[in-house]
């Protein structure tokens, strides 16, 4: 909640990735509050009202997920609302070419991003969705610590490149720090 917080008004593409790890880690936990309280709450040492909120937070992230039936797979749809709203902006930036730096970006990136929406086979809609996937299966690649090949490296740093330029003009967007 706290970290969520943060994100939100600082990286728009911080937040959703890590509202995915949060998806995931309530999964992980089988939407049991006995181990959300102990794996996720727990872990943030607060006092006990700040504990309180933290655990209402998760036992709400469960019940929108239960709503919405995606604790197998998927994401909430506030966060595919928030990815679609991303990708807009993105589009929107290509559409109006109101930040050089942004799409020189994109045309490094293009074609990689291309062959990731070609290879997801149809299960990618737009174009910053495929990059933030791609992140966070690096993530979770990282994780496992599975072998990574350089290319696979160099393309997601780029999508990071990429994806970390957007997330600060749409914060800066929503801030009236930038127009088209």
């Amino acid at each position: 909640m706290l970290i969520a917080r943060d994100k939100r008004k600082t990286n728009i593409a911080e937040y959703i990735l890590y509202m995915w790890q949060v998806e995931d880690l309530l999964r992980a936990c089988t939407f049991d509050p006995k181990q959300i309280e102990a794996k996720l709450v727990k872990r943030f040492d607060a006092d006990e009202e700040a504990s309180r909120q933290i655990a209402l937070w998760y036992e709400n992230l469960a019940l929108m997920m239960e709503k919405e039936h995606v604790q197998q797979k998927g994401h909430l749809q506030v966060l595919v609302n928030l990815v679609n709203d991303l990708n807009e902006f993105h589009l929107k930036l290509i559409e109006t070419q109101a930040d050089e730096q942004y799409l020189n970006l994109y045309e490094m990136n293009k074609q990689p991003i291309s062959e990731f929406v070609n290879r997801s086979e149809g299960t990618v809609t737009n174009e910053v969705e495929a990059c933030l996937n791609a992140l966070y299966g690096f993530w979770l690649l990282k994780l496992k610590n599975a072998e990574i090949t350089p290319l696979t490296q160099q393309t997601v740093s780029g999508f990071g490149q990429l994806i970390g330029h957007l997330s600060a003009r749409y914060i800066q967007f929503e801030n009236d720090e930038f127009e088209f």
